[in-house]
């Protein structure tokens, strides 16, 4: 079996793929200053719960773009799995896309990891927009590079930017207002409307350039715990996919086998 670690600057997911089924997945909070035994306790234990033996791991990948988290990580894959941990940026690894960034090292591995999955499931041309700690697209084009992306604010990053610089205005959580009115006739209200629809427009108008710019014709892939909320109010996003990172990262284990 084989476990991934996707490592986000909110959370950490862990999962473990027997072949291609995915069969575990859990999540924690990445804030804090976990030790590798930490983390190693509580994911034993974890998986003990579930029915899946430690033992059984023969192989570990992990995307991290926290790097004071790197060594902790490691530190588990070794002490509690034994085995060593193969990470995206290490030297010698295919990712089976060509970056065209003047300085690819720039990318996050998660984005590069969403780009290699999005692209062996849907083939390009392609848009991913992440709803993460940031709103990311990527760019596939036709030929399979990875072209270049936008970043934009995360709307919970937003949210609560907005909640701390203002004293008078609540931290709400992120609804899809309905058919409720886009002006609207309370604090909450507006709010919740300008957050919602505000990142409605971003999304279609983002997307709506970087189609113009490549020629069209670009599937648009929507992943992030978010992404089903915005999905339903829009008809840029094409599809919606949870598990593209996890994916990506079997498939690159795949594709990399030690």
């Amino acid at each position: 079996m084989l476990l991934v670690i996707d490592c986000g600057n909110t959370n950490i997911v862990f999962a473990v793929f027997d072949g291609d089924s995915l069969v575990g997945q859990w999540r924690t909070a990445t804030e804090g200053e976990k030790t590798g035994d930490d983390y190693g306790v509580w994911l034993s234990q974890i998986m003990e719960r579930d029915g899946l033996a430690k033992q059984d791991i023969k192989a570990a990948i992990v995307s991290s773009v926290v790097p004071n988290k790197d060594r902790a990580l490691r530190s588990m894959c070794s002490e509690f799995f034994e085995i060593d941990a193969r990470f995206i940026g290490d030297a010698g690894l295919d990712l089976g896309l060509t970056v065209l960034m003047q300085n690819p090292r720039e990318v996050g591995d998660d984005r590069l990891v969403n780009a290699i999955a999005a692209q062996d499931t849907y083939g390009g041309p392609l848009i991913i927009v992440d709803f993460g700690t940031a709103t990311t697209f990527d760019v596939v084009d036709k030929d399979g590079n990875y072209a270049g992306g936008v970043i934009a604010p995360g709307i919970n990053l937003s949210m609560e930017a907005l909640h701390m610089a203002a004293a008078l205005l609540p931290r709400i959580p992120v609804e899809n207002p309905g058919e409720a009115p886009v002006v609207g006739t309370s604090t909450v209200a507006a709010m919740r409307s300008g957050v919602f629809w505000g990142y409605i427009g971003l999304i279609e108008g983002l997307v709506a350039r970087i189609q113009e710019e490549q020629g069209g014709g670009m599937t648009v892939i929507g992943t992030g715990g978010l992404a089903p909320l915005f999905a339903t109010s829009t008809k840029v996003i094409d599809h919606t996919d949870d598990d593209l990172t996890l994916r990506g990262l079997s498939a690159l284990h795949k594709r990399n086998p030690l």
